[in-house]
């Protein structure tokens, strides 16, 4: 059995977002010999969860914790996250380290322990003010109780998230975006533990810079690169979403990376 035909990539969607965004990337990899899996989070994609109904950061991660539960012992996956999914690649980390060759995020939170610190909501949380009132809340549990859930409006999107992405593919994204379930995501944080700061540690992480993103800002890429330093740093001309607008370079920087680490899966 090839080396390739062993190792399986687990692709993780960002906020709003789904399997389907990592449509172009799973058919190069495929095509190269290896293993996809695009994981639908819970209420995100093709999952019929109403995402009003998703509180807790536990559910909305259920497939991802299925994943590793029913790993078999010996397994080992490369794990990629998007934006928001930074959050939950750093979650299986604390809890899976020892089933992740590694994790690779991209222009993703990757904040050691999540929202914690006033810092971290610097480096981490969007800031997207400039643009006026951006998002759609939707409050499931009535109007006197905080938001449950959250789209960005239609009207923004592409401005935003794919402003260098073909047109075809920010008009497929209009039509399959999903409200992401805010109050499962918001101020999700890890608990700091020597057992879990080593578990963090433990696996080889590459953070993958977008130079042109205008969700996360460039200082905010920066800043969670110095406060929690990968092993490797690349930089793609893309915007938010570059597994739209530079699919064949990303791709590329992903298979760089694999064969940057040396650790035996």
């Amino acid at each position: 059995m090839s080396k390739k035909s062993r190792l399986e990539f687990v692709m993780v969607h960002g906020f709003s977002h789904g399997g389907w965004c990592w449509y172009k990337i799973r058919a190069l990899l495929e095509a190269s010999g290896y293993k996809v899996t695009c994981l639908d989070l819970k209420a995100s994609g093709i999952d019929p969860s109403d995402t009003n109904t998703i509180l807790r950061w536990e559910d909305y991660n259920k497939s991802l914790i299925d994943l590793f539960s029913n790993l078999p012992p010996t397994q080992k996956v490369i794990l990629v996250g998007h934006s928001a999914g930074g959050l939950s690649l750093t979650y299986a980390i604390h809890r899976f380290a020892k089933k992740i060759h590694m994790a690779i995020y991209v222009a993703a939170n990757m904040l050691k322990y999540g929202f914690v610190t006033p810092q971290d909501y610097k480096d981490g949380d969007p800031d997207l003010s400039r643009y006026g009132d951006v998002n759609d809340m939707i409050y499931g549990e009535g109007g006197d109780q905080p938001p449950t859930s959250m789209i960005m409006k239609q009207e923004f999107q592409r401005e935003i998230l794919y402003h260098l992405s073909p047109m075809e593919d920010s008009s497929l994204a209009g039509m399959l975006l999903r409200p992401g379930p805010l109050r499962a995501i918001q101020g999700v944080s890890f608990e700091e533990t020597e057992w879990s700061g080593r578990n963090a540690d433990s696996v080889p992480r590459v953070f993958i810079k977008t130079l042109h993103d205008r969700v996360l800002a460039q200082d905010q890429q920066d800043a969670m690169i110095r406060r929690w330093p990968p092993s490797q740093v690349f930089a793609l001309e893309s915007e938010h979403s570059p597994f739209f607008s530079t699919p064949t370079l990303l791709f590329s920087f992903l298979l760089k990376a694999v064969d940057s680490i040396t650790t035996t899966t």
